[in-house]
C-alpha cells in the first residue's frame, strides 16, 4: 500500500477527482497539501477532513496556468522533504468538438494538462530520486487510447500524460520512484457543466463515481501498476495491448524503408 507516513500532495483537489484523492489518502493517514484555485473550498475541504481523519491539511490556493502560481507549486514539490506523493489531477477540458472550441481555450488546456502537470512531475522525479523514495501518480483519460471518440486536442494532451508516465517510469522506476497513469472513462464530475454537456445522455453504465475511481487507482498503485483502467475487467487485455506495442520495436527504426513501400 501507499506508506501511511509522508504527505502526499494533490492538485485539482477542490472538486472531482481530486477532491476523491485527498478523502482516501487522507483516510489513509497522508497528511496532505491540497492545490486549486477555489481557496474557500480548500479552506472547506481541508478543515473537514482535518476533522474526520486527525491529519494535518494544508491549503495551498494556486492558478497552475498562471506561470508564477505554477512556480510556487513546483518549487514547494521540490524542497518539501515530508512529501512522499504527487498526485497531479488538476485538467481542463474542451467545449465539444476541436474545431467548436475556442481557439484560446486550447491554450490553457496546455498550459494546466501539459505544461503544469510535467512540471511538477519533473520537480517531484528530481527529489524523489534523490530521495530513494516517492510515488507520482498522473491522471490521463482512456481518450489516449482512442483519441477517435473524443475532442482530438483533449486526447492529445491526456496521450502526452500517458506517455510522459511510461517513459520516467523507465528512466526512474530503478531509483524507488514508483509512477502511475490513471486512466479514467466518464467520471461523475463537474467536468460536465463546465464544458457545457450533459452528463444525463451518456449511458448510466458507463459512468463512475469518483469515490471509486479513485478507490480502484489507489489499489493499482499498491499493486505496482505504471498503468491503471479503473473499468477495465481484465488485465490481461491490457497486457495484450502492451506485448502488440512492443511487438513493434524491433522493426520502428531501419535502415531502408519496407518493402510493402514499393523499395528495393
Amino acid at each position: 500500500m501507499t506508506s501511511h507516513t509522508g504527505t502526499a500532495l494533490v492538485t485539482g483537489a477542490s472538486s472531482g477527482i481530486g477532491a476523491a484523492y485527498a478523502d482516501q489518502l487522507a483516510a489513509r493517514g497522508h497528511g496532505l497539501i491540497l492545490v486549486a484555485r477555489d481557496a474557500a473550498r480548500l479552506r472547506a475541504a481541508a478543515e473537514r477532513i482535518g476533522q474526520e481523519t486527525g491529519v494535518a491539511v494544508e491549503v495551498l490556493a494556486a492558478d497552475l496556468t498562471r506561470p508564477a502560481d505554477l512556480a510556487t507549486v513546483r518549487d514547494r514539490v521540490a524542497t518539501d522533504a515530508r512529501l512522499a506523493l504527487l498526485v497531479n489531477s488538476a485538467g481542463l477540458g474542451p467545449l465539444g468538438p476541436s474545431l467548436d472550441s475556442p481557439a484560446e481555450l486550447y491554450d490553457g488546456m496546455l498550459d494546466l494538462n501539459v505544461r503544469a502537470l510535467q512540471t511538477l512531475t519533473f520537480a517531484a522525479a528530481r527529489a524523489f530520486a534523490d530521495r530513494g523514495r516517492g510515488a507520482i501518480v498522473n491522471v490521463s483519460s482512456v481518450v489516449a487510447l482512442i483519441p477517435e471518440r473524443f475532442n482530438a486536442g483533449y486526447a492529445a494532451q491526456k496521450a502526452f500524460v500517458l506517455a510522459l508516465t511510461q517513459g520516467l517510469a523507465a528512466e526512474i522506476g530503478d531509483k524507488g520512484v514508483r509512477l502511475q497513469a490513471v486512466l479514467p472513462g466518464v467520471t461523475r464530475t463537474e467536468f460536465f457543466d463546465r464544458a457545457g454537456a450533459d452528463i444525463g445522455q451518456i449511458p448510466a453504465e458507463m459512468i463512475m463515481e469518483a469515490r471509486d475511481l479513485v478507490a480502484a487507482a489507489l489499489a493499482g498503485l499498491d499493486a505496482g501498476e505504471t498503468v491503471t483502467i479503473p473499468s477495465l475487467p481484465e488485465a490481461d487485455d491490457w497486457q495484450a495491448f502492451e506485448a502488440a506495442r512492443f511487438h513493434l520495436g524491433p522493426n520502428l527504426s531501419r535502415r531502408v524503408p519496407a518493402a510493402r513501400y514499393g523499395f528495393g
